[in-house]
C-alpha cells in the first residue's frame, strides 16, 4: 500500500470519533459511540465507532473500516484524496502528487472533454462577443467574482463552433452526440449563457444553457442525460454546499440555479437546487449525508407550492425533519433577495413552517368551509396528519386549533383522533432483521485467531510455530499478509492494517466480516490452543474426505488399504 508511512502517522493524529461526529451525530454507549448509518437506509443507530480501535462498523449493513475508508465512502474520495484531506487536518505533509481521479476513470474522455468546455464557456464571455451576456449578467446583480465562483460562461451564436475545435482535438462526432454536446454533428448549445453542472466531487458533467436576448426559445436548455450525467443522482451545487451544511447543521433546497447563486451572494451557501421537480431516492440519500435538517425553499407560485408538499412528503418518509419557506407574491428567492435583501429573506428562513403546518396551512387555503364535504374532508385530512405526530402537547393544541377552526367540538374530534392513531400503530411495519448467518466452530475459530492476530502482536508469532494447514486460500493470503506487516513494522493495529490492506478488496471482505463480528479482545492461550485444535480437526477431517474420495476411484486393492491405513492412523492423531 502507497503511503503507508505517511497514512499511519496521518492515522495515528486523526481521532475516528471526531472526524465521524462532523458528519453525523454520534452518541456515547459505554467505550464505544453509536449513530445512524449513513450507508444505508438505517432508522435506528446502527453504527458502532470505536475510540480504542479507531474503526468503525455497522451492525446492519456491515459497512466497516477505519478514518480513511470513511472519509472515502461518505466523501467520494480516492485514498490519496482521503489521505490528503485529513492530513492537511492534522498538519502532516504528504509528498507526492496526483492526476485528478477521473482521468484514472473508464470514462476519462468524457471527463476531460467536459473540464475542456467549462474551460472554453469560460473564455468566451470574456472574449468581445461576450460583451452582451456580461451586461445581461451585471444587470442580474451578477459580478465577476460571482461568475468566477459558478464558472459561467457563453456559447457562442455560430451552429458547429465548439463541434469543430472539438473534432480538431481527437473526439469523435458519436461520442459529442453522444455526450450531449452536439446532434446531428451541430453544437446543441448556441448564443447561450452557460452553467456548468457538476458531480458530487466537483467535476462538470453537464451544462444548463441559458437565453439572455428577447427570443422565442425554452429559457433553459439541459444537457440530456448521459453515460456519465445522471439528474436523478445529481443536486446543483452539492459538492460547493457540503462544509456549510455541516457548518449549520441543515440544508436548504431551492428550485433553479439563479436561487442557488443569488443566496450565495448575500452569504447563504448551506444550499442547493433541485435537478427536476420530485427528489429521487438517490438524491434523498446525498441530502441525508448532509444533514437531517432539510428547508424547503422553492418558489412561491402554484407549482412551487405542490412540489413543496411532495419532495416533504418524500423526505417525511425518510425521517428527515422539514421546514417550508413560503415566499410571498409568488416569488422566487431569486427575486426575493433583489427585492427585499438579505435581512428579509433570512426572516423567511428562521419562520419556516414545520411541514406538517405548511401543509395543514395549505389545505385549509384550498378549503371552502362552507361545503360540508369538504370542511369534513379537510378535518379527516388534518386528524391525519396530527396523528403521525409523538410530540403529546403539540398533538393537544393543534386538536384545539382545529376544533376552533372548524367549529366542531373537542371531544368529537378527540375521539376521531384515537381511532385514527390505533389504526396507524397497527399499520406499522416492524424491520425484518437480516437473517443471522450460521458459523460452524470451525469458521470461528479462524475468524478468532485472526481477529486476536491483529489486536495482539505477539499471537501473531504463537501461530505461526503452530504452522497450521488453512485450506482457503484467501484466509491463507490475509494471515501472510499479516505475518508481514507484523515483521515490516514490529506491531500490528486493527486501523493501520485495514489501510494496509485496503486495496485488496477480497482480503477486506474477509476482514469486514471479522470486524463486524463481537470477537473477543484479549484471549488466553488456553483459549488460543482450542482454536488451534479445531482448526486441526478441521484439516484432517478435509483430508480424510480427500483419501475417502481417492479409495472410490481407486481400482487396486493394495492401494486401496494403504489408503485406509492412513485414514486410520490420522484418526488416533499417528500422522
Amino acid at each position: 500500500m502507497e503511503n503507508q508511512d505517511t497514512a499511519s502517522l496521518v492515522r495515528s493524529k486523526t481521532d475516528i470519533v471526531d472526524v465521524i461526529g462532523k458528519r453525523i451525530p454520534l452518541i456515547a454507549r459505554g467505550k464505544n459511540y453509536f449513530g445512524i448509518c449513513p450507508f444505508h437506509d438505517d432508522d435506528n443507530p446502527s453504527l458502532c465507532v470505536s475510540r480504542e480501535k479507531q474503526i468503525y462498523t455497522c451492525f446492519s449493513c456491515h459497512a466497516t473500516g477505519n478514518v480513511f475508508t470513511f472519509i472515502m465512502n461518505y466523501e467520494h474520495k480516492d485514498f490519496y484524496d482521503a489521505l490528503k484531506y485529513l492530513a492537511d487536518e492534522v498538519g502532516v505533509e504528504v509528498k507526492g502528487r496526483k492526476k485528478k481521479t477521473t482521468t484514472n476513470t473508464k470514462y476519462a474522455k468524457y471527463y476531460s472533454c467536459y473540464e475542456f468546455c467549462e474551460g472554453y464557456f469560460q473564455n468566451n464571455l470574456h472574449t468581445k462577443v461576450g460583451k452582451l451576456a456580461r451586461d445581461y449578467l451585471k444587470s442580474r446583480n451578477l459580478d465577476d467574482k460571482v461568475i468566477k465562483e459558478f464558472k459561467i460562461g457563453l456559447s457562442l451564436e455560430n451552429d458547429n463552433d465548439l463541434t469543430n475545435l472539438l473534432t480538431k482535438k481527437g473526439y469523435t462526432l458519436a461520442d459529442l452526440n453522444s455526450w450531449g454536446l452536439s446532434v446531428n454533428n451541430y453544437d446543441i448549445y448556441k448564443d447561450r449563457i452557460m452553467f456548468p453542472l457538476f458531480d458530487i466531487t466537483g467535476s462538470p458533467v453537464g451544462f444548463s444553457g441559458r437565453i439572455y436576448k428577447d427570443i422565442d426559445q425554452n429559457k433553459y436548455l439541459n444537457t440530456r442525460e448521459t453515460v456519465v450525467f445522471k439528474k436523478g443522482l445529481l443536486l446543483y451545487n452539492y459538492h460547493k454546499a457540503q462544509e456549510e451544511c455541516r457548518k449549520t447543521h441543515s440544508i436548504i433546497i431551492m428550485e433553479g440555479f439563479m436561487d442557488v447563486i443569488r443566496a450565495w451572494t448575500i452569504g447563504i451557501k448551506n444550499t442547493v437546487a433541485l435537478m427536476g421537480t420530485a427528489l429521487t431516492t438517490d438524491q434523498i440519500k446525498l441530502i441525508k449525508r448532509l444533514s437531517n435538517q432539510v428547508i424547503l425553499c422553492l418558489d412561491g407560485d402554484s407549482p412551487g407550492q405542490k412540489a413543496a408538499l411532495l419532495n416533504g412528503e418524500l423526505m417525511l418518509k425518510e425521517k428527515i425533519e422539514v421546514k417550508v419557506v413560503s415566499i410571498p407574491d409568488n416569488d422566487d428567492p431569486d427575486s426575493y433577495i433583489l427585492k427585499h435583501g438579505k435581512e428579509s429573506f433570512e426572516r423567511l428562513l428562521e419562520n419556516a413552517l414545520l411541514f406538517s403546518d405548511y401543509k395543514m396551512n395549505n389545505l385549509k387555503r384550498n378549503t371552502n368551509f362552507k361545503s360540508i364535504e369538504e370542511k369534513t374532508e379537510y378535518i379527516n385530512e388534518v386528524l391525519k396528519e396530527i396523528s403521525l405526530l409523538d410530540d403529546e402537547i403539540r398533538i393537544e393544541i393543534m386538536l384545539k386549533k382545529l376544533a376552533k377552526d372548524a367549529e366542531i367540538g373537542y371531544n368529537t374530534l378527540e375521539k376521531r383522533f384515537m381511532k385514527l392513531k390505533t389504526v396507524n400503530k397497527e399499520q406499522v411495519i416492524k424491520m425484518q432483521n437480516k437473517p443471522i448467518i450460521r458459523k460452524n466452530k470451525y469458521q470461528k475459530a479462524i475468524e478468532q485467531l485472526i481477529y486476536s492476530m491483529i489486536t495482539n502482536g505477539e499471537n501473531i508469532q504463537l501461530v505461526e510455530k503452530e504452522r497450521l494447514i488453512f485450506p482457503d486460500e484467501k484466509i491463507r493470503l490475509l494471515i501472510n499478509e499479516i505475518n508481514y506487516y507484523y515483521r515490516k513494522y514490529g506491531n500490528i493495529n486493527i486501523a493501520d492494517f485495514y489501510t494496509y490492506v485496503s486495496d485488496k478488496k477480497e482480503l477486506v471482505e474477509i476482514l469486514n466480516t471479522i470486524l463486524a463480528c463481537d470477537y473477543q479482545d484479549e484471549i488466553k492461550e488456553k483459549e488460543l490452543q482450542e482454536y488451534f485444535d479445531v482448526i486441526r480437526e478441521n484439516s484432517m477431517n478435509l483430508e480424510i474426505k480427500r483419501l475417502q474420495k481417492k479409495i472410490e476411484e481407486e481400482a487396486d486393492p493394495i492401494e486401496q488399504a494403504k489408503i485406509s491405513e492412513r485414514i486410520r492412523k490420522l484418526r488416533i492423531g499417528e500422522l
